[in-house]
């Protein structure tokens, strides 16, 4: 019987997007989560197994940007540059879209997929900042995902 690959899926996006959060309810962990930069300093790793496949989650910290200016950063570009997960999952506060998707416009031009996981969409709504996820696919080349994940 031939083994499965694994699938690497990195969970990259700004602090506080719920990528944590995320983490937990895929991989069944219970990774301490926190509304503060700088919560998750160093990637955490669990698996899941979906429809026969398995994948391999790495939460990595929260980062603003491909440009490290601090650990936290320098830890989520690294890995996503040189040990180039399958996937890229960017967890976007859907709240406060616009800046976060500058780090998926530096991510686009690398040869990494990347979906584009809209959270806290329940916010974004009661915010009056409701977010259209076809205009987002139109503009990005990147069909999202949309949720609320807590």
């Amino acid at each position: 019987m031939e083994q499965q690959k694994t699938i690497t899926v990195a969970l990259a996006g700004q602090p506080n997007t719920g990528k944590s959060t995320v983490f937990n309810m895929l991989t069944g962990l219970k990774q301490h989560v926190g509304n503060w930069p700088g919560k998750t300093v160093e990637r955490k790793i669990g698996t899941a197994t979906y429809k026969g496949s398995t994948y391999r989650l790495v939460d990595l910290p929260g980062t603003y940007s491909l440009t490290a200016n601090s650990l936290e950063e320098m830890i989520a570009r690294d890995f996503i540059i040189e040990e180039q997960p399958d996937v890229v999952v960017v967890v976007t506060d859907a709240a406060h879209l616009e800046r976060n998707l500058y780090l998926v416009t530096e991510l686009l031009p690398l040869s990494v997929p990347v979906i584009i996981a809209l959270n806290m969409m329940d916010v974004a709504e009661q915010e009056g900042r409701p977010v259209d996820p076809r205009a987002l696919e139109e503009a990005t080349g990147i069909r999202p995902g949309a949720d609320t994940y807590r």
